[in-house]
């Protein structure tokens, strides 16, 4: 009891901040986390990215600007490119299917609104190895659909849904799904419920409240799920790896490629560079346009 009498007012001192000490100390093991698994891995690819692919995969530490020529050659175009086109695909979906579904679970559900939005995140809490075998399951030659299709002789011979970009698609969306829906759920609870009464007193029906009121309200959101589902897209590389072919080749199998199977970690570096630096770029827009939005 001593201790914890002594322990107390340690920590009420830490918690109510007052002290410019207080916050710092409260902040030390994050940033200490943040600097140690986020920066210096990244501080490392950017100093190896100015480096030469040595003998048998050896690093040779000569300053050179080759591994960023290399990167922006033409020929790499097409895969990111492709990228761009499967990471925009999978938001476009995402932001259909998902806003409709928060906005569901914010105005139409009150008792089991937790119990969605736990089922929700399900998946965030899966292994991606065990989602990726699932859909190879369910996508096989002899799996789940072709089956059902078969036996109510829809179709005579199994439909090759996988290693095309409908199951890569498919992976995607199903993997960043909840990182578009939690950004609009959030968004759509902190609506002041007066707006939409307001707009209804004034003669707005629903969908011109949804497109006058709502929608332009919660922007914001819109913006983080967006940004939150199309940069890691940008990167991922499982779900072409297992579920896609040749012709769903991405940027990040290019990068993994180039650090297990080529050698050549200053190139795969300086594309990890160009990867990060776009995605940089990405999340400075969002918050510009959040700040433009917010001027409003």
């Amino acid at each position: 009891m001593s201790m914890l009498k002594k322990i107390d007012p340690a920590l009420s001192w830490l918690i109510g901040g007052r002290r410019q000490t207080a916050s710092q100390l409260l902040l030390l093991p994050a940033s200490a986390w943040l600097a140690c698994f986020m920066l210096a891995p990244i501080a490392l690819l950017f100093v190896v990215s100015f480096a030469q692919r040595g003998d048998y995969g050896a690093i040779s530490w000569t300053f050179t600007l080759k591994n960023y020529a290399r990167s922006i050659d033409p020929r790499y175009f097409p895969v990111l490119m492709r990228s761009a086109l499967y990471a925009s695909t999978t938001t476009a979906v995402c932001l259909a299917l998902g806003y409709p579904l928060a906005y569901f679970i914010s105005f139409y559900v009150d008792k089991h609104k937790n119990l969605l939005l736990l089922l929700l995140m399900l998946p965030l809490w899966t292994s991606c190895t065990v989602e990726i075998y699932a859909w190879i399951i369910i996508l096989g030659r002899e799996g789940l659909i072709n089956s059902l299709l078969t036996q109510i002789g829809l179709i005579d011979e199994p439909l090759r849904l996988l290693n095309r970009p409908f199951a890569v698609l498919i992976g995607l969306i199903h993997t960043y799904f909840p990182f578009m829906v939690l950004p609009l759920y959030s968004s759509l609870e902190k609506l002041p419920k007066a707006y939409i009464e307001a707009s209804k007193d004034l003669g707005g029906g629903p969908w011109a409240t949804l497109w006058r009121v709502t929608f332009p309200l919660t922007l914001p959101g819109v913006f983080a799920g967006c940004m939150l589902t199309f940069i890691p897209c940008m990167g991922d590389f499982l779900m072409a790896e297992f579920l896609g072919g040749p012709s769903t080749y991405l940027v990040g199998n290019l990068i993994q490629n180039q650090f297990l199977t080529a050698q050549d970690w200053p190139f795969g570096s300086s594309l990890s560079v160009l990867l990060i630096a776009v995605m940089m770029a990405g999340l400075y827009l969002q918050q510009t346009l959040e700040k433009k939005h917010a001027s409003w």
